[in-house]
């Protein structure tokens, strides 16, 4: 196994390289890393929920956005983004970037303390999830998807609440 798959680039609050990681390590102690998330909107303007595996290191079960992970060291957010919408969903396509997001959150007994890049595309075709990733997936209106993370905040990850806020906006104003 590639030792550095499961290591995240470390960074300060400028987004700066500082070095990598093992990602549990990161996430035990809170420390600052870098991450990305992916918006997959169809041509009707839903956005392309997925709901996490049962078997995923936290927030097993919770419903997020499209996908999100780490990149590799070396790697860039947006070559992660592609590499990772394809081995979560079954597809890949064009990725524009949105937005970031610097968050600190805590879930279960992890501390999730990341630059996350946002990402945002538009795709209508099928969808392939990887089961030992993703459990469910489904197409949901911003309009409600809004309504239930606020009468169901727990049934979905933190990073997906702190982030939909300027999602929608950016969507709505046509900013990306």
């Amino acid at each position: 196994m590639n030792e550095a798959k499961n290591d995240v680039i470390v960074v300060n609050e400028k987004d700066e390289w500082m070095g990598t990681m093992e990602k549990m390590e990161a996430h035990i102690n809170g420390t600052l890393h870098r991450a990305f998330s992916v918006f997959i909107l169809n041509d009707s303007a839903e956005l392309l929920l997925q709901q996490r595996a049962a078997g995923k290191y936290h927030s097993a079960g919770l419903w997020s956005n499209t996908c999100c992970s780490h990149p590799m060291p070396a790697e860039s957010t947006l070559a992660a983004a592609h590499r990772r919408l394809k081995e979560e969903m079954g597809f890949d396509c064009e990725l524009k970037p949105l937005f970031k997001l610097r968050y600190k959150a805590v879930v279960g007994d992890l501390i999730e303390n990341e630059y996350d890049h946002i990402y945002i595309g538009k795709y209508n075709g099928p969808v392939t999830m990887n089961t030992e990733e993703v459990q469910n997936f489904k197409f949901l209106s911003l309009d409600l998807l809004e309504q239930e993370l606020t009468t169901h905040p727990s049934n979905y990850t933190a990073w997906l609440l702190l982030a939909f806020k300027q999602f929608k906006e950016a969507v709505s104003t046509g900013n990306y």
